[in-house]
């Protein structure tokens, strides 16, 4: 259900009582409650609920296990709180471990996709514990069910023309500045690649150009791949790999989630965001395996597979925005597969080459509970994408590394940003968690919005 951050405690107010196996007999229960949880079998395992009355028989409040050990998203358990407890005012019993990710847990499981007619229910009013920052966790989570929400749409309702109205009005909630390229005016502007990607499709091809903040401030650049739907082109995926390709576009999804926080936020820095928004379609105009297109950089890219496309339209927006030499520069993609088979769908890989950058976002992640794991820019791999007609092929043929070798076609297009992170991430949920239900996901930019709230405080 629905949860409403409030920070006041009112009368009605239920209490929530967070209590281990271990810690069970002492967790403040009257006996009542302590007798009622008995006789209903609790024992304080993590995950486990249960509702206790009072002596009249009426809702009186609720005990929830957690785990004795910090692993994971463990500290973000209390989601479950907001899939299961009736509606109505309810607040922690006692302070929290961690009381930002024990209130984040609730407001994320409060998640519903709605668009199609999925019912809300009621909604669960949850008292903020002290110390805690309401309106930063607000944006937070706005920032998160804006990724999750377009993630989840299908590519009937956000192809290309849905993705730019998008960024539209997130732009028009902020007083920020909108440009879109589209269609054949790509070419006229050097985004070959681009173009190429995304020319088979019913709706044009675009690259979406968000700016915001002063212009004397430090530039940070944000490119979301936008590949709204992958047929895999003329290399086609089968149907079962075509069946969550509404989420090939969850790097856009992503860097527009983390830029409405940074922009609710107030950050003292300059935000530009690139989204190279296409449809990887099939027609008589689609791009073929073999084709040799040229780069906005110059480098011209031999076509190994068409589905191999996020990294081409990538890469012209990559060189775009290096040209503008930002202080820090990150994309987000759902590139590829090998990085699933590497790390699973919780744990997207990035890339970087600034080992303060890296070590600063893993602090902030395990902080968080948003993982994230470096992965290696092996140079030696980088021979891998040789071609024998063109500077470079947009794959390899061995098989290998697959998540690394992308990685490091990427960075042939950037030279001049004072730092490159590059985020392989899955935007995707393949099973129903405490603070999120299988779905549309948003991965690594809490972590990203922590390390920039330090850097770039308001």
């Amino acid at each position: 259900m629905p949860v409403e951050l409030i920070a006041e405690k009112p009368a009605s107010a239920r209490p929530i009582h967070l209590v281990t196996k271990a810690g069970f007999e002492t967790a403040g229960l009257d006996a009542a409650a302590r007798d009622w949880a008995l006789a209903n079998g609790f024992s304080g395992k993590a995950g486990e609920l249960l509702c206790y009355p009072d002596q009249t028989g009426h809702l009186a409040g609720a005990l929830l296990g957690c785990a004795t050990t910090r692993e994971g998203f463990s500290p973000l358990a209390t989601g479950r709180l907001a899939r299961h407890l009736p509606g109505g005012d309810w607040f922690f019993a006692g302070p929290p471990d961690e009381p930002n990710n024990a209130t984040l847990g609730v407001l994320l499981g409060g998640y519903r996709f709605t668009r199609y007619g999925k019912k809300q229910g009621d909604t669960l009013r949850f008292v903020a514990p002290d110390g805690v920052d309401v309106e930063r966790l607000n944006r937070i989570v706005a920032g998160v069910f804006m990724a999750r929400d377009l993630v989840n749409t299908p590519t009937n309702d956000l192809g290309p023309d849905a993705l730019e109205r998008a960024v539209r009005d997130l732009a028009a909630r902020h007083g920020a500045d909108v440009s879109v390229v589209v269609g054949e005016a790509l070419l006229e502007q050097n985004f070959p690649m681009i173009h190429a990607v995304g020319r088979a499709a019913a709706q044009a091809p675009r690259l979406i150009d968000l700016r915001w903040g002063p212009k004397d401030a430090p530039c940070v650049t944000l490119v979301g791949k936008g590949v709204c739907f992958d047929t895999g082109g003329l290399d086609i995926k089968p149907a079962s790999g075509m069946r969550l390709m509404k989420k090939d576009m969850g790097g856009a999804a992503n860097v527009l989630g983390l830029a409405s926080m940074i922009m609710a936020a107030g950050l003292k820095l300059r935000l530009r965001v690139l989204v190279p928004a296409v449809e990887n379609a099939i027609s008589g105009d689609a791009f073929r395996p073999g084709d040799v297109l040229k780069s906005r950089k110059g480098p011209t890219v031999e076509i190994g597979n068409t589905d191999a496309e996020g990294r081409l339209v990538l890469a012209d927006a990559l060189a775009l925005a290096d040209e503008e030499e930002p202080q820090l520069l990150i994309d987000m993609a759902t590139l590829t597969g090998a990085a699933r088979v590497a790390l699973g769908p919780d744990l997207p890989p990035f890339y970087t080459d600034d080992d303060a950058f890296a070590a600063a976002l893993a602090a902030e992640a395990g902080r968080v509970c948003d993982p994230v794991w470096r992965m290696p820019l092996w140079a030696p791999y980088d021979a891998g994408l040789s071609s024998k007609v063109a500077d470079v092929n947009n794959i390899t043929t061995d098989g290998f590394a697959g998540s690394i070798t992308a990685a490091l076609f990427l960075k042939r297009f950037v030279e001049r940003a004072a730092t490159w992170a590059h985020f392989d991430i899955f935007a995707w949920s393949p099973t129903d968690r405490p603070h999120g239900l299988a779905g549309g996901e948003a991965q690594a930019i809490r972590a990203l919005e922590s390390l920039l709230a330090a850097r770039y405080p308001a």
